[in-house]
């Protein structure tokens, strides 16, 4: 039956709609000469969110982006560590309750405008306004005031400490804008690296470099951000020479690339599962999810989705949140298609369980696993279909409204905190979208958040995750491999620990 089952998914990975080849990213190429180390077209899975207002950022793919136009007072570097941004430096008080931030001298907004101490306090009051019910950050709940102290000095002042608040920070979410500016949503102005030019959606962004940035400046002039939604159309785009870059490519389209190409490796710093949706009244039954654990063979998905490389995973961290992942939840549930019979039929659920499997028809690394997931399940009999749908329709339907059964996606971490990563499991969440209930998770959770002490506080944090894994919450699969083309004329790519596009570290080779 294996053997079936790999032969047939194969057939289905492999497929490519050559007609349509040039649809999926719309337009071809105009550089020529000069302009190829000037301007460098990037492709996207997907167009950004509606707003381009960091603060209001919720998709993965979103924040990759504006992570070249916005800066919070610090932020991450592809080591990890947390560099000063529009801050050039912080001091804590000795009870951790109180953080001064230093303001960098003459650091410009793309406006021409230079960053002023009310530009931060009105950023940062505006990530922690409540009006709405949840501030946009929630961890900024726990601010208790915002003082400028001079015309270069913020004091921010916790009710309770968190050893986490820098990170929170030198999030995108919570990056530094002009202070009283109505047009967040459609004219994004930030002091990274890149300004925005212009945007035509669902067809590309336009970005140019900041000359007036503070930091070390971007190499290349213009870069487009060139939406190419279709993927059967993109290693046609690719060669074509109508994209220079693309990351999150399938290993399968990796390899279909021309010469003209280097293909760097790593992984996408996210958790991809079948995210179960407990109001759905047969994932409300522990031995039902337990069972879809059972019946899945992650080394199986492995292979055929990313010719075995990514990672696995048993809960909701990724390996490169070192601190925190347990390679040891791997194997809460191994591969036991005759266990995961007999929970079904203890649930009352033998040859009757059917359901839907929502996924995002632009990933096809998440379609590639979904169909694998739904041979694996029949095996168990278990009925699967799979629904693809547009990304704006899966941000709507699954993420915000609920209104599905299961999905196949990736999560990701906004900040280097495992709460980026745990928070949305609370019962009382925003962003629990899996609605999530357990009183154990919720109480092990407040508790790390109130703990002041690191190495318990990550063996807190340890034990939500094995919370997580133990009640199956989802049927957790892996962290998918990264990769990314890049065309031989460009180098200077560098992977994060988290989910970012930095642009401004790559060069034409006659630079490097």
């Amino acid at each position: 039956m294996k053997k079936a089952i790999k032969k047939g998914i194969l057939g289905l990975l492999v497929i490519t709609t050559l007609t349509t080849a040039l649809s999926g990213c719309k337009g071809a190429s105009d550089k020529t000469g000069d302009e190829n180390s000037s301007h460098i077209t990037v492709g996207i899975a997907q167009d950004l969110e509606e707003s381009l207002n960091p603060h209001k950022a919720e998709a993965a793919a979103t924040r990759e982006i504006l992570f070249n136009v916005f800066e919070g007072l610090y932020k991450p570097n592809c080591d990890g560590e947390l560099i000063p941004a529009v801050a050039k430096d912080y001091h804590c008080s000795e009870d951790g309750l109180a953080y001064m931030f230093i303001l960098r001298d003459n650091v410009m907004f793309h406006n021409g405008n230079t960053v002023t101490a009310e530009d931060v306090i009105s950023s940062i009051e505006a990530c922690a306004d409540t009006s709405d019910g949840t501030p946009l950050i929630p961890a900024f709940s726990n601010i208790k005031t915002i003082e400028k102290a001079d015309e270069s000095t913020i004091v921010i002042t916790l009710a309770e400490r968190d050893a986490d608040f820098l990170s929170y920070i030198a999030s995108v979410k919570a990056a530094i804008l002009p202070a009283g500016q109505t047009d967040a949503d459609t004219n994004p102005i930030g002091t990274g690296p890149y300004r925005y030019v212009s945007r035509s959606v669902q067809e590309n962004i336009v970005m140019e470099k900041f000359d007036a940035y503070w930091g070390d400046p971007a190499y290349i002039e213009k870069v487009t951000f060139k939406v190419c939604a279709d993927p059967d159309a993109l290693v046609m785009n690719l060669n074509g020479g109508a994209v220079d870059m693309m990351a999150h490519l399938p290993v399968s389209q990796a390899q279909q690339l021309s010469k003209d190409f280097t293909v760097l490796e790593g992984t996408m710093n996210l958790v991809q599962a079948m995210y179960l949706n407990h109001d759905f009244a047969p994932f409300a039954d522990e031995r039902v999810r337990q069972a879809l654990c059972y019946a899945v063979d992650k080394n199986e998905i492995l292979e055929l989705v990313s010719d075995g490389k990514g990672e696995q995973v048993g809960s909701s961290m990724f390996p490169n949140f070192r601190k925190y992942y347990l390679p040891s939840l791997n194997d809460t549930y191994s591969y036991q298609p005759e266990k995961a019979k007999q929970l079904l039929k203890e649930a009352g659920y033998e040859n009757s369980l059917r359901f839907t499997v929502t996924v995002p028809s632009n990933y096809p690394q998440h379609v590639d696993t979904a169909q694998i997931l739904v041979e694996q399940l029949k095996e168990v009999g278990v009925d699967v279909a799979i629904e693809q749908v547009e990304w704006n329709t899966w941000l709507s339907s699954v993420y915000s409204e609920r209104q599905y059964e299961a999905t196949v996606v990736g999560v990701d971490a906004s900040n280097l905190t495992a709460t980026a990563m745990l928070s949305r499991f609370c019962s009382d969440a925003g962003n629990n979208f899996i609605n999530y209930q357990n009183t154990a998770y919720d109480t092990a959770y407040q508790a790390a958040q109130l703990e002041l002490d690191d190495a318990a506080q990550t063996k807190l944090y340890q034990e939500c995750e094995m919370i997580l894994a133990e009640t199956a919450a989802n049927v957790y699969i892996q962290d998918l491999a990264e990769m990314v083309a890049l065309r031989d004329d460009y180098t200077g790519y560098a992977f994060y620990p988290l989910y970012v596009q930095d642009i401004a570290k790559i060069k034409p080779v006659a630079a490097s």
